[in-house]
């Protein structure tokens, strides 16, 4: 049996996922505005704009505060070329820690979300909100993309952003 969609049905399903991505987007900025504890802030650049799948970007960092809170946010940019509205990432720590996370690129009309610098588009995502690192010193998180393609095109860097949280 066909089903039967009504035109206002789809406009409504749409402008709901448009309004939660928008609202993520909106949540995640309001978090990065008040930047004056960061912790730690680096990028890595993607060769060519093509991340393998075998490629795990890693970020090597030191945490002086073992009582403090954290917020770990992930920056993705990319280009026009990105050919996906999502991403999934495989994210890994110096602990062990295995996490997965979806996040969307592009409204359903195929508008990018995040925010344009100079030909490129750089979308936060939050990871962990309010973390607390077990003891002081060393520590790494390395990122692996999850998609299907082997070669990701049009991703140009990978960041990672540590925050002292308020609380």
């Amino acid at each position: 049996m066909k089903q039967s969609y009504s035109a206002s049905g789809l406009i409504a399903k749409r402008s709901c996922r448009l309004l939660a991505a928008v609202l993520t987007t909106l949540a995640v900025m309001s978090l990065t505005a008040c930047r004056s504890d960061i912790t730690y802030s680096h990028f890595v650049s993607i060769p060519s704009e093509e991340w393998s799948a075998d490629e795990l970007p890693h970020f090597d960092f030191t945490i002086t505060d073992k009582d403090a809170g954290y917020r770990m946010l992930i920056y993705v940019r990319h280009t026009e070329r990105y050919p996906y509205q999502n991403m999934w990432l495989f994210v890994r720590d110096s602990q062990q820690h295995r996490d997965t996370i979806e996040f969307y690129l592009a409204d359903d009309r195929g508008q990018w979300l995040g925010n344009r610098h100079h030909g490129f588009i750089e979308m936060p995502v939050l990871f962990e909100e309010n973390y607390h690192f077990p003891d002081t010193g060393r520590y790494y998180i390395a990122v692996q993309h999850g998609m299907r393609d082997s070669l990701l095109r049009g991703v140009t860097d990978l960041g990672l952003e540590i925050l002292k949280s308020e609380h």
